[in-house]
């Protein structure tokens, strides 16, 4: 063999061997691959699971309920179990039928207007349907007379709606009649029906139910914020509500709503009213009035306090 030839022998079989241990250390690109999903799932936390679906029965005693017989035109109101009160309605005349079923409040507007009959007001709107239900303040004959939503005497709808809240409220609407306050509450507590109720909505509730059930220390109300020394700006007010510990669970459904808020003077004021006291909401910056007008495009009350 030529002095040459051995001379590259060597070489070659060093580059033989080097590429055989090269393939055997580096995986294909699809093993690459596969482990690198494998990292991102392992990585990755589980998804949350969705919030509990809430049933009547459960907001029956605890929360909030509604029910509406259409042939007693009348409504009964329960909060925790127990009656809160009733009054007299008018659902949806013939060819305008009130539809029956269980709905949960979508939106709230104390002083809305139809965008189907004609711009006509609807104060203290409480939605059902997106497509025009509603319950709100109207002419309340004692016969079935509206185009469709639940009109209440102006004074019921106006307390009622400073009792609801979106995540603790259902509202059962029947054909049935109902012998009074006990047979409505009978009816809510034995029904396995879902309120229809959002999901962050429920995943409110679900919270709201843990705190309250989970140590006597976390069943205090929260604390509220005492009304600043020397406020400086504008002035808005968003609600007033009965008692103080409703006062302090508004703010924080408020602030989880509209984070915003917390960037202004929070204060909730102590008021009598026609021999009753309430507490107010109030909230002061520079920019008060300008935050108020979009809370109200979108649904929330306000307005300014000079």
């Amino acid at each position: 063999m030529p002095r040459f030839a051995v001379w590259l022998v060597g070489p070659l079989l060093w580059l033989l061997v080097a590429s055989m241990s090269f393939a055997n250390a580096v995986p294909p690109a699809a093993t690459i691959d596969q482990e690198a999903t494998l990292v991102m799932q392992a990585a990755s936390p589980e998804p949350p699971p969705p919030p509990p679906p809430v049933l009547v029965s459960d907001i029956a005693s605890n929360g909030v309920l509604l029910v509406i017989s259409k042939p007693n035109q009348r409504m009964y109101v329960f909060r925790d179990g127990k009656f809160w009160g009733s009054s007299r309605v008018s659902t949806g005349r013939r060819g305008k039928a009130t539809p029956s079923g269980v709905f949960a409040i979508l939106q709230k507007n104390r002083f809305h207007r139809s965008n189907i009959y004609s711009n006509a007001p609807m104060p203290w709107m409480q939605r059902l349907t997106w497509s025009g239900i509603a319950i709100h303040a109207g002419h309340v004959p004692r016969y079935p007379a509206s185009h469709g939503c639940i009109r209440l005497p102006t004074a019921f709808a106006r307390s009622l709606y400073r009792l609801t809240e979106f995540s603790t409220t259902a509202v059962i609407v029947t054909s049935r009649p109902i012998a009074g306050k006990r047979a409505a509450l009978r009816l809510a507590s034995v029904s396995d029906a879902k309120v229809p109720m959002r999901a962050q909505f429920r995943a409110e509730r679900a919270i709201r139910l843990a705190q309250t059930t989970a140590t006597p220390i976390q069943t205090r109300a929260a604390p509220m914020p005492a009304p600043p020394t020397n406020p400086t700006g504008e002035t808005i007010q968003l609600a007033a509500m009965s008692s103080r510990g409703e006062a302090a669970a508004h703010w924080a459904h408020l602030l989880r709503l509209r984070p915003e808020l917390a960037q202004m003077q929070q204060a909730i004021v102590p008021a009598i009213v026609n021999l009753r006291r309430y507490y107010r909401l109030r909230a002061t910056s520079p920019d008060a009035v300008a935050i108020c007008s979009n809370l109200k495009r979108d649904g929330i009350d306000c307005f300014a306090v000079s």
